[in-house]
């Protein structure tokens, strides 16, 4: 006597299961994300009537582009140059500092035995996970002891160390990099720093430019601790400086805003304006992105 199997799934109902989960999905991505990103490319092409009296996603016009360009850039005599400006010296400054200090302790870290390798590891990641407003205050009151509060110093410093790229670095190095290189290396009589530099360094440009991306995106919008220690609006990051744009929008801001050119246009061309470099080094830097991502992924 034969008998019939009838716990198999059905394939088409699970297809159509697959397919409806995945337009929620779709659908939800599109309307969080994709949506405003639209409405905020289309809001320069308009005036700030239009965008309340207009549909959201409708286009303007290049000439109202051209207009929110004008008054963007005469605001404060074209302060928002001197914004981009100091946001690229902060940046970058803090990022030659940044790889001089996470590589080699992630090397350290990974690859070689000393006291206290352990402990310092386990600060490394307490303060990764550390809330970044948490350590606002006791940097604002160490850079008040040395006396760097309104310099360009006071911004540099605290952003070159970046305890997310050292725990990148000693991933790579404790995973990836090969140890019979090093004990070769060694062998020939090199020393341990000319083992870094000529071995392991090469080795690691892909999550070097990992680290280097991180920590220029980071630098580039970080708000909290330029607005605290920076008194002068000429010494502002451009995150910074849109926040004082943002006060000079009459939408948000009547009493201060009053007889300025600055409306919803200006600011949103403004913001497309502040993303636009780290859009660039994204674009520039995919490959090397995806490289770093999968660094340490196997064991080499």
């Amino acid at each position: 006597m034969t008998t019939v199997d009838n716990t198999r799934p059905a394939p088409r109902a699970s297809r159509w299961i697959s397919l409806a989960v995945t337009a929620v999905l779709l659908v939800g991505l599109l309307v969080f994300f994709v949506l405003p990103v639209i409405w905020l490319l289309l809001a320069p092409t308009k005036t700030a009537a239009d965008l309340v009296n207009q549909g959201p996603l409708t286009f303007g016009s290049l000439h109202n582009v051209g207009r929110a360009w004008h008054n963007l850039t005469s605001f404060q005599d074209g302060i928002l140059f001197v914004w981009l400006k100091n946001s690229a010296i902060y940046s970058v400054g803090s990022l030659v500092l940044t790889l001089a200090t996470s590589v080699p302790a992630g090397y350290a870290l990974a690859l070689t035995k000393f006291r206290g390798r352990r402990l310092l590891l386990t600060v490394t990641l307490l303060v990764m996970i550390m809330p970044s407003a948490a350590l606002v205050l006791p940097l604002f009151l160490e850079l008040n002891r040395f006396g760097l509060i309104g310099t360009a110093w006071s911004i540099i410093l605290p952003f070159s160390f970046f305890p997310f790229g050292v725990y990148l670095v000693y991933i790579y190095y404790a995973t990836s990099l090969p140890t019979e290189m090093l004990e070769a290396a060694r062998i020939d009589g090199a020393g341990e720093w000319r083992t870094f530099v000529s071995i392991a360094l090469p080795l690691a440009k892909p999550v070097i430019a990992l680290v280097a991306f991180f920590s220029f995106v980071g630098n580039w919008n970080n708000f909290f601790l330029p607005y605290l220690v920076l008194p002068s609006t000429k010494q502002f990051p451009i995150q910074v400086g849109l926040n004082q744009l943002l006060s000079s929008t009459p939408s948000f801001n009547p009493v201060a805003g009053a007889g300025l050119n600055i409306t919803s246009p200006e600011l949103a061309l403004s913001i497309i304006i502040a993303i636009l470099p780290v859009l660039v080094v994204f674009l520039f830097s995919q490959r090397a992105l995806v490289s770093g991502m999968l660094a340490g992924a196997t064991k080499g």
